[in-house]
């Protein structure tokens, strides 16, 4: 028991400093005061520019939209960061030590908050419900567009009709045979057709390319394939001139005039229509880097507004009586605006399009009031005006790449020694050429770098000679081919463009010719497995982090790009990959080398499989690898993973057998897959991946060291493209 009057225990001389160093619970407001204190000197200190951050919050609103699973999770977002903004409101109004830290948390969380609400109600405005299942129709519907792919040998049509059985309203993308087509088959003809028609695709396997929420966002219920004639019931009214017309009707003019696939890319260059490009081609572009050139964006747009500026400008200077009286650069920069305006539309106002053409105007401005044209907040700008007219663009390749590239441009000529590099000096020009060559190169080696990661998420390949290759076709195409692309549609008015057209045959052949030289090398090609929404999330908030932020705080974004690159490099490969309806799998061997099922060379599944499997190899058939042994109906094989071997067993048809034999062929294997349902008998000591499986996860990577497996269902959640409500 203790007793009263307790003497106190003597300190020795330490006196008040040593209770001082003793932590206590009513120290921490203190603690959390001086915190605070320091993240306003460091926001202060930084010159804090809320501007990009804004359009950076708006666009983490949007990601968590589509990383979240269900509404009532989008509902406690928008709820959680509403409530962050009015408490800071009401807790540090009066506080004007907090005024930087009051601005940024207020507007951040508005900007998230409203970044989930507006793609949210995108969603529901514009989302279309799939078929709920897969069937042959007769269709008798509207065109509401049409798109030419004579590289494809066919016509692709985006049809407006009613389902047969519900009688609802729906947009089917149909593709024609060539061989069915007529020149009355375009917008406002009413036609009717038998096809063959699916739901909108989702990812065959995790990490795939979805199509299915794509399709949600562009209104379509399905896409299929006509079969037969198509009959016009009734033709389209009277030819009238439309975007879409005079694109169609400029690509067949060019190509008319050229041939071959510099025709076709002629055609790219002065329309947009990609549709005559040989996939070959195509390939070689793309794995060479130089697959920008033919995605109508910043470049095309630049050297348009740039070219009309010029001429504008030079032609006005010789009238003296309008120069005297007019601010000619006013004047160019107008006609320069209309000419990308037109541009933009007529190339089919795709999202890179739409960006450049925002900025090139935000350009123009500036110049015209004297203020700085190349900023961050130019582009912070332009993508808020993309983000809130195309939310659902944020997910996709073409406005991530199209803004890291310009981000990656813009960071890099605002740093002050590539500024002093580049500044107006008394030199030949020799040297100032020179200069220049070195500064492209060193662009085009920090825009690879920017775009790899986001390259190898999307695609899991990216070139790796880009920035070599961008040194020689770049100037080419921006100072030569299209040039020399409009100078011939300029001759062509007067019926003398065939000597221009020659020089751009011999042009794009030249760029052609670079392409296939840097996509044969050695090595020109990375590939990469299925990288990880962790890893890309690291690496986009570094390289924002060093993007946006001035002085010596923006290294601090070094940390997650490095962490992001080492979650890159060592992604795990697959041990084993099933698709979505259980007819291809992939296995990953020893020997890098793909096995698969079935070997169908050049087939969109197999495409799959080898890029998320991380290989280039020709893949193997199971039933030739000495390691399995097959039957007409099965294949069994064995893989050693995680100190332990792995019996698999896997059905190539779906043929019947006898179901004891089955049940008792399960009971010996870990993992059972088929593309067909089977019976409850057949229980594997792992994993039956059996068509009731797939149906309700869709396509998966099997893991097998970690005893682990994604699936396409664990990244969808409840948006409305994964799968049609069923009554």
């Amino acid at each position: 028991m203790a007793r009263q009057g307790t003497p106190s225990i003597p300190m020795g001389d330490a006196g008040d400093t040593a209770r001082e160093t003793v932590p206590r619970t009513w120290r921490t407001h203190g603690l959390l005061s001086s915190s605070a204190h320091k993240f306003e000197a460091f926001l202060e200190a930084a010159e804090f520019d809320r501007g990009p951050w804004l359009t950076v919050a708006f666009g983490c609103g949007i990601g968590l939209w589509f990383y979240l699973a269900a509404p009532w999770q989008w509902v406690a977002m928008i709820s959680a960061f509403l409530g962050m903004a009015v408490f800071s409101w009401a807790g540090w109004r009066h506080q004007p030590g907090r005024a930087f830290t009051l601005a940024a948390v207020i507007s951040l969380a508005l900007a998230v908050a409203a970044g989930v609400s507006v793609v949210w109600a995108r969603s529901a405005m514009v989302g279309a419900e799939p078929i709920a299942y897969p069937r042959f129709e007769r269709i008798d519907g509207r065109v509401l567009s049409r798109e030419e792919q004579p590289a494809e040998d066919r016509v692709r049509l985006v049809l407006a009709a009613r389902d047969g059985e519900t009688g609802k309203a729906h947009a089917y993308r149909v593709n024609v045979p060539l061989s069915a087509d007529s020149p009355e088959l375009r917008e406002g003809a009413r036609v009717r057709l038998s096809a063959r028609l699916m739901p909108p695709s989702p990812p065959i396997v995790p990490g795939a390319y979805n199509f299915a929420r794509r399709a949600w966002f562009d209104g379509l219920a399905a896409t299929g394939s006509a079969v037969g004639d198509v009959e016009i019931i009734e033709p389209p009214g009277a030819s009238r001139l439309s975007i879409a017309s005079a694109q169609r009707q400029l690509s067949r003019h060019v190509r008319a005039n050229l041939e071959g696939t510099s025709g076709a890319i002629a055609a790219t260059l002065a329309s947009g229509d990609r549709g005559a490009i040989p996939e070959a081609d195509e390939e070689a572009m793309r794995d060479s880097g130089l697959t920008h050139l033919l995605s109508i964006s910043g470049l095309h747009v630049s050297a348009i507004i740039a070219a009309t500026y010029f001429i504008v400008l030079k032609l006005l200077a010789f009238w003296p009586w309008l120069t005297l009286r007019i601010r000619l650069p006013l004047v160019a920069a107008g006609a320069s605006a209309i000419a990308g305006i037109a541009y933009t539309l007529l190339t089919g106002a795709e999202v890179p399009t739409v960006r450049s053409c925002i900025g090139a105007l935000l350009v123009l401005v500036a110049l015209a009031v004297g203020r700085e044209p190349l900023s961050m907040r130019m582009i912070a700008i332009a993508a808020g005006v993309v983000l809130v007219l195309w939310p659902e663009s944020l997910v996709g390749p073409s406005f991530q790449m199209s803004f890291a590239a310009v981000i990656a441009i813009v960071s890099l000529h605002n740093v002050h020694a590539v500024r002093d590099f580049l500044a107006p000096r008394q030199e030949s020009w020799l040297r100032r050429m020179s200069r220049r060559a070195v500064m492209l190169f060193l662009t085009g080696l920090v825009i690879e770098l920017a775009l790899m990661p986001i390259v190898l998420f999307h695609f899991h390949r990216a070139g790796v000679y880009g920035a070599a290759a961008n040194l020689i076709a770049i100037p080419l195409v921006t100072f030569i081919s299209m040039p020399l692309v409009a100078l011939a549609l300029a001759l062509d008015l007067i019926g003398a463009g065939a000597p221009a057209w020659w020089l751009v045959g011999k042009s794009l052949a030249l760029l052609l010719a670079i392409a296939h030289f840097f996509a044969e090398q050695p090595g020109s090609v990375k590939l990469a497995p299925r990288i990880g929404m962790g890893a890309i999330g690291l690496y986009v908030s570094g390289a924002l982090w060093v993007a946006l932020w001035q002085g010596r705080a923006r290294l601090l974004g070094f940390g997650p790009i490095l962490a992001s690159a080492v979650l890159m490099i060592t992604a795990p490969i697959p041990d084993i990959l099933i698709t979505r309806d259980g007819r291809d799998i992939g296995v990953a061997n020893e020997a890098e080398r793909l096995l698969v099922l079935h070997d169908r060379e050049g087939g969109y599944a197999q495409d799959n499989l080898l890029e998320l499997a991380g290989t280039d190899q020709s893949p193997i058939e199971i039933a030739d690898w000495l390691r399995s042994r097959c039957s007409d109906q099965f294949c069994v094989f064995s893989l050693e993973r995680g100190g332990r071997p792995w019996s698999v067993l896997v059905a190539r048809n779906r043929y019947l057998v006898e179901e004891r034999a089955l049940a008792a062929a399960c009971m010996r294997a870990d993992i059972v897959i088929a593309d067909r349902y089977l019976p409850y008998s057949c229980q594997p000591r792992w994993l039956k991946a059996d068509r009731r499986f797939l149906d309700r996860e869709g396509g998966a990577s099997i893991y097998l060291a970690d005893q682990k497996i994604d699936t396409v269902a664990q990244d969808q959640g409840e948006h409305g493209w994964w799968r049609a409500p069923r009554e």
